[in-house]
């Protein structure tokens, strides 16, 4: 073995030891939450087993995200509430009452949908400045305020659909808003029979990743932050664009049907 050898075989056996130490100490300082990622994925693969591959196949994820979209829109607001430490127990209801009303003023009022989605949001602002005002300015508790809300708008939601009970809408482009799938750019020959349009989304969320972890990762560096370490950071990178990249092309097939 030549001196040039050795020192890289040194060097990549340096590489490897940082590797695994960074590996650890990471661990040890985000174990809570790993924790719950590791426990996910373990329910993910049991049910998958147990299922036949069923579970994780592209129909049962596309059914996925269409069936919990609704709650991924709530939780984004409800994370802005919690991280003030503040709840919101009244979000659930709001968002069934105010539902119910979208759905009477298009069937019993006959007001187009491109009224009916600016109304139905601007009372959800009304909604939750009434909410905010009792907690920043009356000084109620947030728990009681929108235990208050919720109270009300499972009574409102009662008397909104008392007479009607389940109200269909027969607006096409307001259905497909929950329950349609984003239309594919036209078949030109390439990648035929494959909803395209999720793929490109899949790339172009990829990037975003990618482009939001390097720009944090430079303001903590001029903040004297602490960042993790060159090897980390890319195989963080390099494996959740992986994940993106999978799920995107898994749900290709169903995505446009």
């Amino acid at each position: 073995m030549t001196s040039q050898q050795k020192q890289l075989l040194d060097q990549t056996k340096e590489i490897n030891v940082s590797l695994i130490h960074d590996l650890r100490e990471l661990w040890r300082e985000n174990i809570r939450e790993y924790g719950m990622f590791i426990a996910l994925f373990i329910i993910m693969g049991g049910f998958a087993v147990a299922t036949d591959g069923l579970f994780v196949s592209s129909r049962n994820l596309v059914n996925l995200v269409n069936q919990t979209g609704y709650i991924a829109v709530l939780a984004v607001g409800m994370t802005l509430v919690i991280v003030i430490r503040h709840i919101d127990l009244s979000v659930g209801y709001l968002s069934g009452f105010l539902g119910a009303i979208a759905a009477i003023a298009m069937v019993s009022w006959d007001l187009p949908v491109y009224v009916v989605i600016p109304f139905v949001l601007g009372l959800g602002i009304l909604a939750g400045l009434l909410t905010s005002s009792m907690v920043a300015g009356l000084g109620i508790p947030a728990f009681v305020a929108t235990l208050a809300g919720w109270l009300g708008y499972r009574g409102a939601l009662q008397l909104a659909t008392r007479a009607t009970g389940t109200i269909i809408i027969p607006n096409a482009a307001f259905n497909a808003i929950g329950n349609g799938f984003i239309p594919d750019i036209p078949d030109i020959g390439i990648l035929p029979g494959i909803h395209k349009v999720t793929l490109i989304l899949g790339l172009l969320a990829i990037i975003v990743f990618i482009a939001s972890e390097i720009t944090s990762r430079i303001k903590m560096r001029k903040s004297n932050i602490h960042v993790l370490s060159n090897q980390i950071f890319v195989l963080k990178l390099v494996a959740v664009s992986a994940l993106i990249g999978g799920i995107a092309w898994m749900i290709r097939r169903y995505a446009g049907s």
